[in-house]
């Protein structure tokens, strides 16, 4: 396919003015640094495209050629490689902040400052690095993707559009992982910043006192400007970040070429040696020992920005060199001065750097804690287009791709996040509660990569479990070894998990059952369009546009009937329009509009489908003028003042089969409080009837 037929993927950032063409004729666009899907176009990883499939839903699918999409970057490597430090890699890069601090003051029976105990703890840092992230995420997992998109969510999208085997107990798997993405999300924040303002302990004893009032403002600060969006800081991330991984690679490097003895510490047998030696206090070091992997999900999670590619130049060149000599620098100085445990990475900075230090360590860190609330964003608005969540408010803070702000998200985020921090204060506490939420969200992704590899790409079954004993033994390993935090507080991003994946259960199961009563309610379209053809009076027909919005063709919506049945009349032109959410990044023009003719005679209407990805904007009136301008409905059509009905169901409990009567509650306090369909839909508020009716569950 020739750069010029290919169609856009994403518009990522700012729509800036065209500089001339390039050579395939195409208008060249300027970029910028922060610029994170930047054009992407759809490259098919089939030569032939494949008949359409139906998704495991009975919906009909988009082709499975289509879901195979990837995506092809336009952007220059440099820019992309700093989208990916300010976005994908703050939380692996500043790990290094906290692991040796914990390990080493946390796990003493184990990490001791001797030469086994440093080689033994820094090896298995790097193996733990090199297992979990290059091979596994970088260079396995990366190759599974919904589309071009990544994370567990995708995945579980993938798998349930695909219909592979026991999918509601893999598509469930996939809701949890996404809890745990929440409860992770609080931590993160409050354990990098509360890490990275703890060096002023370091510069100065006597202002302890500070350290958890500046973090907490520092926190508060960041949660207050999310409505406000960040693109007008953004484009700092990536170069900050560049600067952040430079300096810990120096520092490390420097310690290094003091004691490059601590070399030996990349060998493998440093770390069997230590697991050997110290048995059962070893295997609770590992519960340390993962802290230096958090955010390795980011490398998937962020594969619809930036594309495969991309992430693993960034990461092999850039990222894990610096991290690995700052962990080698740590581990040199503890050897030669072990006082150095209370806080090696700060030890490591020259006494005249370290209030500089600090402050870059700051910006770093919140850096990291941004990706990690715009992360949560992300999931939230996932979940709602994929229908694991009633529809809540979303605001778009700027024309660039992840820029939105979920208000009910980042309300409860901050809430945690202050929590936390008031409640343990120290970063060495805070380390005792993270881990479990992370190698959680390991072990899922691992789970659902296995099933896609297996049931999607029919891969050999010694390859499966090859590939399953080695990560599963590592992450299994590193949650069972944080299962010992859970009665210091490691049960609360559990908790969260729990909770989160407990809503979209019973808000997806809700749905099904709310939808087959409503079905019964509304009746069939098609007896009804008979009926109203052969009324007697013929109904008085009013001229204009009349737009019902209705979960799909087979059922009357229930506001047409009311106005047939109320009040006697019959639009001239009437369309019914059903929302279909598709569980794919994103749908083409081209792909988003199916309209087809219901009726005969005078009382024809239109359907109209409107296709979803779960990045995509519901907004009906635009996607009706779409349909208009593709021809796919009249030109003539007066959209422009058309009236919208909409359907506002009471919804009853009872006491019939199908759910338990909590759930039931549960999901109509969520019904109740979900926000208005006028707002997600884009109905214009003065052309759109509300017409109340009831249904039980």
């Amino acid at each position: 396919m020739s750069d010029a037929a290919r169609r856009s993927y994403h518009e990522a950032a700012h729509k800036l003015a065209p500089s001339g063409l390039d050579s395939t004729g195409v208008p060249r666009v300027r970029r910028s640094f922060n610029e994170a899907a930047h054009k992407l176009a759809y490259r098919p990883v089939s030569p032939a495209p494949r008949p359409a499939a139906v998704a495991a839903n009975g919906a009909a699918a988009l082709p499975v050629a289509d879901g195979e999409r990837d995506i092809v970057a336009h952007a220059g490597r440099l820019v992309l490689a700093l989208g990916a430090l300010g976005v994908v890699f703050g939380d692996l890069g500043t790990s290094p902040l906290y692991t040796d601090q914990v390990l080493f003051n946390a796990h003493r029976d184990a990490a001791r400052a001797t030469v086994t105990g440093v080689y033994g703890v820094t090896s298995l840092i790097f193996w733990a690095l090199t297992i979990v992230v290059s091979v596994k995420y970088a260079g396995v997992v990366m190759r599974a993707h919904n589309r071009g998109d990544g994370g567990g969510m995708a995945l579980a999208a993938l798998i349930q559009r695909r219909g592979v085997g026991r999918t509601i107990v893999l598509v469930t798997l996939g809701i949890f992982g996404a809890g745990l993405f929440f409860g992770d999300g609080m931590i993160t924040p409050a354990i990098s910043v509360t890490s990275a303002v703890e060096g002023l302990k370091v510069v100065s004893p006597g202002l302890s006192h500070l350290v958890v009032p500046i973090a907490l403002g520092i926190l508060i600060g960041l949660f207050a400007i999310q409505r406000h969006g960040t693109g007008a800081v953004g484009w700092l991330f990536g170069p900050v970040l560049l600067l952040w991984f430079v300096v810990i690679a120096v520092l490390g490097a420097r310690e290094v070429a003091l004691h490059p003895g601590i070399l030996q510490a990349l060998s493998p047998t440093w770390a069997a040696r230590f697991m050997v030696d110290h048995g059962v206090a070893a295997f609770l070091a590992l519960g340390g020992v993962v802290l230096a992997v958090t955010g390795a999900e980011a490398l998937y999670a962020d594969r619809g920005h930036f594309g495969a590619a991309p992430i693993r130049q960034t990461w092999f060149t850039i990222v894990m060199p610096a991290v690995v000599l700052c962990y080698l620098g740590q581990g040199a100085l503890i050897l030669a001065h072990p006082s150095t445990i209370a806080n090696p990475f700060y030890l490591l900075v020259p006494s005249g750097g370290r209030i500089a230090m600090v402050l870059l360590a700051t910006a770093a860190t919140v850096i990291a804690s941004q990706a990690a609330i715009t992360g949560s964003f992300s999931i939230a608005r996932q979940a709602v287009r994929l229908g694991f969540l009633p529809r809540i408010r979303i605001q778009h803070t700027s024309e660039m791709e992840g820029q939105i702000y979920v208000p009910v998200i980042s309300w409860g985020l901050a809430v945690g996040v202050a929590g936390l921090v008031l409640i343990f204060q120290r970063s060495e506490k805070l380390a005792d509660i993270y881990g479990v939420a992370v190698t959680g969200t390991l072990i899922l992704d691992t789970i659902l990569f296995l099933a896609v590899a297996h049931s999607l790409w029919h891969t050999a079954k010694w390859k499966l479990v090859l590939a399953g004993a080695v990560f599963l033994t590592v992450e299994v390993s590193f949650f069972s070894s944080n299962l010992t935090k859970v009665t210091h507080g490691a049960w609360f991003p559990l908790g969260v998990g729990l909770v989160v994946a407990t809503v979209m259960v019973t808000w997806r199961r809700g749905r099904e059952v709310l939808t087959h009563n409503r079905t019964e309610e509304e009746g069939s379209l098609d007896e009804f369009l008979y009926r109203v053809r052969m009324a007697d009076p013929p109904l008085h027909r009013v001229g204009n546009v009349a737009i019902y919005l209705s979960p799909g063709k087979e059922t009357t919506p229930l506001a047409l009937r009311a106005d047939v049945e109320h009040h006697g009349v019959f639009h001239d032109k009437v369309l019914i329009v059903s929302i279909e959410s598709v569980s794919v990044p994103n749908v083409d023009e081209q792909d988003r509009l199916c309209v087809q003719t219901l009726g005969s005679g005078l009382f024809k209407i239109l359907h109209v489908t409107i296709r979803t990805g779960y990045r995509d904007g519901t907004d009906v009136p635009a996607a009706l003028a779409l349909g208009r301008k593709q021809g796919l409905l009249f030109r003539s059509l007066d959209l422009e003042h058309a009236s919208y009905f909409i359907s506002r169901m009471t919804i009853t409990p009872t006491s019939g089969s199908g759910m338990a009567r909590w759930r039931k509650r549960l999901f109509v306090m969520m019904a109740r409080n979900a926000t208005s369909p006028m707002e997600h839909f884009g109905l214009p508020i003065e052309r759109t009837v509300v017409v109340a009716s009831k249904v039980e569950m």
